[in-house]
């Protein structure tokens, strides 16, 4: 580390180095004008352990060199020793508040010269080691956070391939809904992690289907009466396939799951939710689902042109869809 020295006077920067020179751990570097060490502050902010500047210097005093140096980024903790012959309480006052970390009076003796600085050096290696550490931490948390992040992504992958496996056109269902979920969030002012989330979530908000029989799952005509009582169940089921999670994301695909049926008039299954009763997430996805279903071909039915399911959609808003919901899909179709 460096130990900054300035002072106008060459007889007091040559005591000064001679003083700590052989100092384990530092390496003096003396200055006479307060532009020429401010330079080498910008320059080398991160590798100067101490600073020791004297007060009376013509052109910028002591006191201004340290509020110049004070504002240079890399130097706001490094500790500044004020050197002066003046026994002033308002001057110490003064140099505290610009940030002055101790004095020393001339003459100054030699010992106690190299025991301040020892002492500072030591106290600014220890807070830059605290830093380093925190650093440290700080990258472990993010390296965890993100193989947690991948764990939950490879789990939700596996758990679409199992659905996958019973209808093949789910995959390209998911995908597309978790699109849509995307331009409707960020349409609704979401941050951009939260929109990543819904959308990731979405994937699985048929999962209850894995519980529906294929019969019913993959029949090709309308289903009956009982068969789509039984169908409306894979709202529910999927809730409790994935309730109980300690992962944010998982908690929030149960949430879907159970909810993305649900109707803004309170007509919906499988709890008759009305309004902001549903969850956002739950509202979000509705307007997805059925944009899509809609503009896909089924068994039962061809695909309705886009025009025609926007046009479906706002018909529906306030009735099946939240109408901000439909609002923030329509404005990201015209994007």
């Amino acid at each position: 580390m460096f130990v900054l020295i300035l002072d106008d006077a060459p007889l007091n920067n040559m005591l000064m180095v001679e003083a700590l020179r052989d100092l384990p751990g530092c390496t003096a570097r003396d200055f006479l004008r307060p532009d020429d060490a401010l330079a080498f502050v910008r320059e080398h902010p991160a590798e100067i352990g101490v600073a020791i500047s004297d007060f009376e210097m013509p052109g910028m005093n002591g006191i201004a060199f340290i509020r110049a140096a004070r504002d240079i980024p890399g130097f706001e903790h490094v500790p500044v020793i004020m050197v002066t012959s003046l026994d002033q309480r308002a001057l110490r006052r003064d140099a505290l508040a610009a940030g002055a970390t101790d004095f020393l009076a001339k003459p100054f003796d030699p010992v106690e010269v190299r025991a301040r600085v020892s002492n500072l050096l030591a106290l600014n290696q220890a807070r830059l080691a605290q830093i380093d550490r925190a650093a440290w931490l700080d990258r472990e948390v993010k390296a965890a956070t993100a193989l947690i992040v991948a764990r939950e992504r490879e789990i939700i992958g596996l758990l679409m391939k199992a659905v996958e496996h019973r209808d093949s056109e789910t995959g390209n269902h998911v995908a597309r809904v978790a699109e849509y979920v995307a331009r409707i969030a960020e349409g609704l002012g979401f941050a951009a992690e939260e929109v990543e989330q819904l959308s990731l979530a979405s994937t699985m908000h048929d999962i209850g289907k894995l519980s529906v029989p294929d019969s019913i799952l993959l029949k090709p005509g309308r289903l009956s009466a009982d068969e789509r009582r039984t169908m409306e169940t894979h709202a529910e089921r999927g809730r409790r396939i994935l309730e109980g999670s300690d992962s944010r994301l998982v908690r929030l695909a149960a949430e879907i799951a159970a909810t993305h049926h649900e109707r803004w008039d309170g007509s919906g299954y499988p709890a008759g939710l009305r309004g902001e009763a549903i969850p956002l997430s739950g509202r979000i996805v509705a307007v997805a689902d059925v944009y899509d279903a809609l503009t896909s071909d089924r068994p039962y039915k061809t695909a309705w042109l886009p025009a025609e399911a926007l046009a479906h959609l706002q018909d529906e808003a306030g009735r099946h869809f939240d109408p901000a919901c439909v609002e923030a899909f329509l404005k990201s179709r015209t994007r």
